[in-house]
């Protein structure tokens, strides 16, 4: 039986699924299945992966049900003591399964094992950023109030026992379905990250983060259900967790050109936890607010493009 199980759900990703495959294929950890589920897809994902000559390589075709239901479907058809999920547009450095595996076998009080993200754009390109996460051991207090844990989707590497402890992916939410996940699995266990860009995440400009208003119902049903049953002590980390995720909208609205949802997004954040106007990130957002409202959004996302490409220039390249 393979060690791990790589779960890729497809849906019309054929642009970009071969070179994700390649980087899986390419891992100096070997033993492992992956499971592409092709979600429906209209673009011969199907066709294009039962050319797969490699045998660890498995395609299930199912009707377009959405990634949640496709997640579930490879969990379930899984062989591996443990289950690495990866979108089917993001990529791997080749040591990402290795030290991962390593974390775990020597952490056995661990159930998910996180890394760090370099973040590219629709072309494969780094925009210079990567995005880090320092939260280990109980990390349920961070998940509640909308601060980073898991880096992205694509890299989390989890025992399968604890799916079937906790549950699979809720086919019911159409956002932040990994959140709800993470959140469960740290109710029971301990999470654990391997400080280094792993992986390398793929940023779309019409990606489903941009729909806000069905982002904060998302995370209203998780949140509420997260509270339930916790000790009145806790309570007061719900409404922090409502301020971050506001405040996380007003950035998805600023990139989406709205400045009057921005504005609305960033007042509800410190209606919800006032303190938050002390966080340098509240700071950061006003900035890029007063500046979005005096340059425009042309000039805005000139300065911005600046930016990214001064971090590119200094930033390390990953080998």
């Amino acid at each position: 039986m393979p060690k791990v199980s790589v779960i890729i759900p497809a849906y019309n990703a054929l642009a970009y699924l071969p070179e994700t495959i390649e980087s899986v294929l390419k891992q100096t950890f070997s033993d492992f299945e992956v499971l592409i589920v092709d979600d429906g897809s209209s673009d011969g994902t199907a066709a294009w992966a039962t050319q797969i000559t490699d045998p660890r390589v498995r395609v299930i075709c199912q009707k377009n049900q959405g990634s949640s239901v496709a997640r579930n479907t490879g969990i379930t058809a899984a062989k591996g003591e443990y289950i690495a999920l990866l979108d089917a547009d993001d990529l791997w450095e080749p040591t990402k399964l290795e030290k991962q595996v390593r974390f775990l076998e020597e952490n056995p009080s661990i159930g998910l094992v996180d890394t760090w993200t370099i973040l590219i754009n629709q072309q494969g390109k780094s925009t210079g950023r990567i995005i880090v996460s320092s939260a280990e051991g109980d990390v349920w207090k961070q998940l509640v109030q909308f601060k980073p844990v898991c880096c992205c989707d694509s890299t989390p590497l989890i025992r399968r026992s604890c799916f079937d402890n906790v549950g699979l992916f809720n086919p019911d939410l159409p956002f932040l379905e990994d959140l709800d996940m993470w959140i469960r699995l740290a109710a029971s266990y301990e999470f654990g990250v391997v400080k280094e860009p792993l992986v390398r995440y793929r940023q779309h400009p019409q990606s489903k983060s941009t729909n806000c208003k069905g982002t904060l119902e998302a995370f209203r049903t998780i949140i509420e259900q997260a509270f339930e049953t916790v000790p009145a002590e806790l309570l007061p980390l719900r409404d922090k967790g409502y301020a971050r995720v506001n405040l996380y909208l007003a950035w998805r609205a600023i990139n989406n050109k709205d400045f009057e949802q921005a504005i609305h997004y960033n007042h509800q954040a410190i209606a919800h936890h006032p303190q938050l106007i002390l966080s340098w990130d509240f700071l950061r957002q006003s900035i890029a607010l007063a500046l979005l409202k005096r340059l425009g959004s042309q000039t805005y996302d000139k300065v911005r493009s600046l930016v990214q490409t001064m971090r590119r220039s200094i930033s390390t390249p990953v080998t």
